[in-house]
């Protein structure tokens, strides 16, 4: 008879169903989960999921190289910060917020990746919802402040629609991220809005650096997507959270996740020829030809998580870098 571990939070450790009704499939275990944060502290942090953040940092970056072009080098450090708060805060928000919707839907009991807050029970749910909901606080607080300075009111209706996006990811009665939709939403919106929208809050204008810039930041956004969804195609099959990646299968999925890369390093390749020291950020390719190779060859969560974390950190250093060759 196995012995009773205690949780950090003092409870008794649980094996936990599926709260949508879903089961393992017959004669399978759930898989068992990798040891999580021994304090609540780290159990927030883990939560925010740092390594993403550079989803917010690079559309933000290439944005500003591209409205520093746009305005003469003529822009606003205040309006700069505050789109960086803008894209953080929402980007933390949307991970605490996909804490809480998949861990009450029940979507994390049988995760193989880092135990989330909600599912593994550290923390209560109502507390996840709470803290989600201050984040993305934090964000229209920052947004409207750049709609005060700005004078650009419409800009209102973009924020909300982004926070929206952020919640029904997993949120609400029908998530479009169960639906393979999510690649949709980080694309537009961590793409294209964030970057387009630094340029255009920067220089009230969106010149050709700022669109296709921000088609590189959505690319790579989609790959770090795409890793981490190929690492949860089993567990996603069992709850029905029908991802890109459950749809397609693993070994077209592994194909698109390279795509995405390709895409973005095609548009370095063009802005290389007008930008020479664009040429600079070619050596990222030092970070994603190994996580290539190890897309195509893992076989365990762990090595999954390897290739997450070196796509963004190559979305890092690719947005600051082309952006900065915009602005020098």
């Amino acid at each position: 008879m196995s012995k009773t571990k205690k949780r950090p939070s003092g409870h008794p450790a649980r094996t936990a169903a599926p709260r949508n009704g879903a089961r393992p499939a017959p004669g399978r275990a759930p898989a068992a989960r990798p040891a999580g944060p021994r304090s609540a502290a780290g159990a927030w942090i883990a939560g925010a999921r740092i390594r993403t953040l550079t989803l917010g940092v690079a559309p933000v970056a290439i944005g500003t190289g591209a409205g520093m072009v746009a305005s003469d080098f003529d822009i606003s450090k205040t309006l700069v910060a505050l789109c960086l708060l803008v894209a953080i805060f929402l980007q933390i928000g949307v991970n605490y917020a996909n804490d809480y919707s998949d861990g009450v839907r029940g979507t994390d009991d049988v995760r193989v990746g880092p135990p989330r807050l909600t599912g593994s029970g550290l923390v209560p749910a109502k507390r996840v919802l709470v803290v989600a909901l201050v984040f993305f606080g934090l964000a229209a607080a920052s947004g409207l402040a750049i709609v005060i300075i700005t004078g650009h009111w419409w800009l209102l209706a973009v924020g909300a629609a982004a926070i929206a996006a952020g919640w029904f990811y997993t949120g609400g009665k029908h998530p479009y991220g169960y639906y393979g939709l999510g690649e949709i939403f980080v694309f537009a919106f961590f793409g294209i809005v964030a970057t387009a929208g630094t340029t255009f809050i920067l220089a009230g204008d969106v010149n050709f650096e700022g669109w296709l810039g921000g088609v590189a930041a959505g690319a790579i956004a989609c790959a770090v997507l795409m890793a981490n969804n190929i690492r949860d195609i089993d567990q996603d099959r069992l709850v029905k959270k029908r991802t890109l990646a459950v749809l397609i299968g693993r070994t077209a999925s592994r194909i698109l996740y390279v795509f995405w890369l390709l895409v973005a390093y095609v548009v370095l390749a063009f802005f290389a020829l007008i930008y020479p020291k664009a040429w600079l950020v070619f050596f990222t390719l030092l970070l994603t030809v190994p996580a290539t190779i190890i897309m195509f060859t893992a076989r365990t969560p762990k090595e999954y998580v390897t290739v997450l974390k070196l796509t963004s950190f190559f979305g890092l250093l690719y947005g600051v870098g082309l952006g900065l060759s915009f602005a020098y």
